[in-house]
């Protein structure tokens, strides 16, 4: 593997850590979403900073033969653990509980971290190796343990991630059951890397030469196992973002019916504040729901709960569930009202003791079931032809 096969997945995970970073901003105490930063950034460093040419840059600043090697081993070290931390915080449970757990494989990796830079003090490794640095020094006191800890530790970050995954994968469906097993095959990949590697070092131990599985085998394992993982972490959670926001703005378009009929009886001025282009579909929707309330409100002396029962005896006898029977009795109603509201342009007409308040004590409507049937329902559109014949009749 070469510069490129290097550079390209670390901007890849460099962009998708540009476009998190901003909701980290919003909500920094967020375990699972600062795991996810972490995972993104110690990927796309392990990526970056195990590219020959930067380690033959590093090496070079540094003055010291080899200093990437531990630096390379720390940042895969705390990619591992990265990956298990996010693990713990992605599938939850008790709060103190999962900041324990995660506490420990913090600790722990920290531990092997700082044994690997001690491990390269004590050592002597002179000869700058960029790629066969692993097998070279196979049996250098010190550089040999170095090279054995790190294996151990992403291997074991690998068993432990595969078993978690597909145990939790047994028990879920959808994007998450897709994201988990995407993960096993990358903590498979990430295994065969570790596999290949160990037996590349216990090859020079007992005098072979079978370099090729650690300089030519291992890199693009582990390129495809931290892709993979990456990938497998982040896709449930992208794919829940886009279906709660895809959600939204269904809930948002769908009100627009309703939006548009009540916001003609709201005076002039009185409207809320307009919110800006980038404003998120969630205060979208809120604002929406708020001028409906309003124009509800200033609807609420022409409302006929006479009108309203007998729309919801009609609709429970065309077949419709409750939820759906209470929606379209108070579409008529509203619909009703506007004709009534546009035949007293005066605003003569005030609340009285027989005016509709009763909301709280049925519940909140639902304001989406009634926006669809002021559309489609043809018992809205009926309320709305008696009322104009009503209006007819009076003039």
């Amino acid at each position: 593997m070469n510069g490129p096969d290097y550079y390209i997945p670390a901007a890849a995970l460099g962009i998708a850590l540009v476009f998190k970073l901003p909701g980290l901003l919003r909500d920094w105490r967020d375990p699972l979403l600062r795991s996810v930063c972490a995972l993104l950034l110690l990927a796309g460093s392990t990526f970056f900073f195990a590219a020959p040419p930067t380690i033959a840059e590093v090496n070079r600043i540094t003055g010291v033969a080899n200093f990437s090697a531990p630096l390379v081993y720390c940042i895969l070290s705390a990619f591992s653990a990265s990956c298990l931390v996010l693990l713990v915080n992605w599938r939850g449970g008790p709060p103190e509980q999962t900041q324990e757990i995660s506490r420990r494989w913090v600790i722990a990796y920290l531990v092997v971290v700082v044994a690997l830079v001690v491990l390269f003090l004590l050592g002597d490794a002179p000869v700058e190796r960029l790629r066969d640095l692993d097998t070279y020094y196979a049996t250098t006191p010190y550089i040999r343990e170095m090279i054995v800890l790190y294996l151990t530790a992403h291997t074991v970050a690998g068993v432990g991630t595969t078993a978690l995954c597909w145990r939790w994968s047994l028990k879920v469906h959808g994007w998450l059951r897709t994201g988990l097993v995407i993960i096993v095959a990358g903590s498979l990949f990430n295994l065969g890397y570790g596999i290949s590697k160990f037996t590349a070092v216990f090859a020079r131990w007992a005098g072979l030469d079978q370099d090729g599985l650690s300089t030519l085998l291992a890199p693009p394992l582990a390129s495809m196992g931290a892709l993979l993982s990456a990938v497998g972490f982040i896709l449930p959670l992208v794919a829940q973002r886009l279906a709660d926001s895809w959600t939204t703005w269904a809930t948002y378009r769908r009100l627009g019916t309703l939006w548009r009929e009540v916001s003609t009886v709201v005076p002039e001025g009185s409207h809320s504040v307009r919110i800006s282009l980038w404003s998120s579909p969630d205060l979208r929707v809120t604002q929406r729901e708020s001028d409906i309330h309003d124009g509800m409100l200033h609807l609420d002396p022409y409302f006929d709960p006479a009108l309203r029962a007998s729309a919801h005896t009609a609709a429970v006898v065309a077949g419709a569930d409750p939820r759906q029977a209470r929606a379209i009795a108070d579409a008529a109603m509203v619909a009703a009202a506007l004709r009534a509201r546009a035949a007293d342009p005066e605003g003569r007409v005030i609340s009285s003791a027989q005016a509709y308040t009763s909301e709280a004590a049925e519940g909140p409507r639902d304001l989406v079931r009634m926006s669809l049937a002021l559309r489609h329902s043809p018992l809205v559109e009926a309320a709305r032809g008696s009322a104009d014949r009503s209006e007819s009749g009076t003039l």
